[in-house]
């Protein structure tokens, strides 16, 4: 199995049998913050052209892409004023 990840030019992170599993490194005062990224691919998923990608060219799908992020940016001011 790592001969075919290595021949796929990935770094394979494959523990040995009988080496035990690392601890879980914590930061102090550091939280996961996963949420607020599946939150804001929700926020993008209301726009049915970021959705499902009709567009053919990556520079015309990052232009709709910017677009969506300033409607939500817009929108959220609008809200705090």
């Amino acid at each position: 199995m790592r001969l075919l990840v290595r021949a796929r030019g990935y770094v394979e992170h494959i523990r040995d049998r009988g080496q035990e599993k690392a601890e879980k490194v914590t930061i102090p005062g550091y939280r996961a913050r996963r949420w607020v990224v599946e939150r804001t691919h929700s926020w993008l998923n209301r726009s049915r052209r970021l959705l499902v990608r009709w567009e053919k060219k990556t520079c015309n799908y990052l232009a709709f892409l910017h677009l969506a992020c300033a409607q939500l940016i817009f929108a959220k001011i609008l809200v705090f004023e």
